[in-house]
């Protein structure tokens, strides 16, 4: 089955849900043997790159991604029982890249290149496996990645009172 995530239905995890932005950001293809494809379109949402919504898990598996085609980069984040923000790791990923994310994190897959950006993932395809909530809630992830001036800089989220250093991999 193939999931097209509209502008509408990310715009709440936006720096500036009320600006230009791409229509449909990204696709999940999701497969029955628990493989998933997402598709995320090159560009910007104002003055932050495109990314997929982001979530967190309820089960205690260990998600892989492997990076097909185009390049970007994974955020990674573990919030405290409060729901701020207690770790923020960044990877930077491109074609043949293959992530781990550790059990407890969320994340969210942002496309930098100027290209689509392609993964593949073991994520179950039980929805109730994906906790959007604690993204919702927040409006995003600690830090918000931007271009700033044609290089990838990183904006703090208002909405956290913790904003833990940025840690890269």
């Amino acid at each position: 089955m193939i999931q097209t995530r509209t502008r509408q239905q990310v715009k709440e995890v936006l720096m500036d849900p009320q600006g230009e932005g791409i229509k449909e950001p990204y696709f999940v293809i999701r497969g029955e043997a628990g493989q998933n494809v997402t598709i995320l379109t090159p560009g910007k949402n104002g003055n932050e790159f495109n990314k997929t919504y982001g979530h967190f898990h309820t089960y205690q598996g260990i998600e892989i991604y492997h990076i097909v085609y185009g390049q970007g980069v994974l955020v990674m984040q573990r919030n405290d029982e409060e729901g701020e923000a207690k770790e923020f790791k960044v990877v930077g990923v491109r074609s043949g890249s293959v992530i781990e994310i550790p059990v407890g994190y969320g994340h969210c897959l942002i496309n930098v290149g100027k290209t689509y950006l392609v993964t593949i993932d073991n994520s179950p395809n039980d929805p109730k496996v994906h906790n959007f909530e604690p993204v919702k809630q927040k409006h995003g992830f600690a830090y918000y990645i931007i271009d700033k001036k044609g290089e990838i800089g990183f904006e703090a989220n208002p909405n956290y009172n913790i904003h833990p250093q940025i840690s890269t991999l």
